[in-house]
């Protein structure tokens, strides 16, 4: 089981619940947030193995969902909203665990397993980012510079740089990547998989479901609306314009602003 680190906003209201993707934190939802934190209460979490979260021995997402699960209140259901590898997990969490769950956001991810998804890209970040020299690493330019072969994209090298941590210990500082990128690295097949085996008996979730792309994203694809629509009858698809994957990041006001009306719609 893994320790999850959560940051709260908000002091009164509904509870919406944000869970990250692969290479991000809780903090990445931070706009968003503080657009419902005058009126809910907002949970922003470090999923495993990522941010200040502990990290585990094998990726699975049956746990990570159970994960999350732990920190929610039967007495209180969430408006729980998941992007990428978060998104899976929150569509699983509230498939095993739907007493817990008032409405559901997915963010740029369907339940379907991924022939290649973004595995070779993804693997690549890995990659460059293990290679990284942080010993003789002074400044953060460093890394970006070091970075920009394997990750030529100047925003999503900014994405994957605010995971780089300098800690001091002792009176020396060190740099520290703060996901577990070893383990990332190793089980990145998991992390494209849905695990549509542990779901036997499992009945569809009748709440209501928010179902954001990017536009420019192929992480959701006309194909994929039949099993979405299968596990969760009352979704309703919504398409950003000029967003790829990271859609919350690359379109943050159009994002929080389709995100406000749908947790504060009617059930």
């Amino acid at each position: 089981m893994a320790d999850l680190h959560t940051t709260t906003l908000g002091k009164s209201g509904p509870w919406v619940v944000f869970c990250h993707g692969l290479f991000g934190q809780g903090k990445n939802w931070t706009t968003a947030a503080k657009t419902l934190a005058g009126t809910h209460r907002v949970l922003l979490v470090d999923m495993p193995n990522h941010g200040r979260s502990a990290w585990t021995e094998h990726l699975d997402y049956v746990a990570m969902a159970d994960e999350v699960a732990g920190l929610l209140d039967p007495a209180e259901p969430v408006a729980l909203v998941g992007h990428s590898m978060g998104g899976k997990a929150a569509m699983l969490l509230t498939l095993r665990h739907p007493e817990l769950v008032e409405r559901l956001c997915v963010v740029d991810m369907s339940p379907v397993s991924y022939a290649e998804g973004g595995r070779e890209e993804f693997g690549r970040y890995i990659r460059a980012m293990r290679a990284l020299d942080l010993d003789a690493l002074e400044r953060r330019s460093q890394a970006d510079e070091a970075l920009v072969e394997a990750v030529p994209s100047p925003t999503v090298r900014g994405f994957l740089l605010q995971n780089l941590r300098r800690d001091s210990a002792d009176g020396a500082a060190s740099w520290r990547w703060q996901p577990n990128l070893e383990l990332l690295g190793d089980e990145l097949d998991v992390l494209g998989d849905w695990p549509a085996d542990r779901l036997d008996g499992v009945a569809p979730y009748d709440g209501p479901v928010l179902w954001v792309a990017g536009a420019e994203s192929p992480y959701v694809q006309p194909e994929h609306a039949e099993v979405m629509e299968r596990w969760f009858p009352r979704v309703r698809k919504v398409t950003v314009k000029n967003a790829g994957h990271w859609v919350h990041s690359q379109q943050p006001e159009v994002f929080a602003e389709v995100l406000r009306r749908f947790v504060d719609a009617p059930a």
